[in-house]
């Protein structure tokens, strides 16, 4: 993707203005981002190539609309979402902390307060997606974000959208322990 961040920084010229990549994974480049409309600045999410090729434009937006009326403290929200130039991206707050990976592997086992209070928010996420029809599909350490002592889950409007593009044949994202066999 860093091949294409002029052309993406082109595309989303006069909307936001991208300062740095933050992370890559299977499904999407993640960049920090400063929103120039609302003098913030945000996680913008941009879907690799090959996975925007299988879903296009249409469907990803369609998909990701479910999740843009979620509504809870531990879901990170969803800002904006499109498609420019090609690219098909989602915008999130930008969260100040760390993943509950990158927790983990630097403390290894947490306090079992901690663990409880940890469970019971994204636990309590979960259930309120679920109530409102949509599933997470990519549940794991990496999608739980830490932000002054409460969790968040991230990428709902992702990983229902790639589930949905693996039922058609595009390339297998997410983790192997966390996937439903074929």
């Amino acid at each position: 993707m860093s091949d294409a961040r002029p052309r993406l920084t082109a595309a989303l010229a006069g909307r936001y203005r991208i300062e740095r990549e933050l992370g890559r994974g299977g499904m999407a480049t993640v960049y920090l981002a400063h929103d120039l409309k609302h003098d913030r600045s945000v996680a913008l999410k941009v879907l690799r190539p090959e996975l925007a090729a299988v879903l296009g434009a249409e469907r990803f937006l369609r998909e990701i609309a479910v999740t843009a009326r979620l509504d809870h403290p531990h879901i990170l929200t969803l800002i904006d979402s499109g498609a420019a130039e090609g690219f098909l991206f989602y915008v999130v707050p930008y969260v100040r902390g760390e993943s509950l990976r990158e927790k983990l592997n630097r403390e290894k086992q947490l306090p079992l307060d901690e663990a409880l209070q940890i469970t019971q928010q994204v636990a309590s996420a979960l259930d309120y997606a679920h109530r409102q029809g949509v599933i997470h599909r990519d549940i794991k350490p990496e999608n739980i974000l830490l932000h002054e002592g409460e969790a968040m889950v991230a990428d709902f409007g992702i990983a229902l959208a790639v589930t949905q593009a693996q039922a058609i044949g595009s390339p297998r994202v997410g983790c192997g322990w966390a996937r439903r066999p074929t």
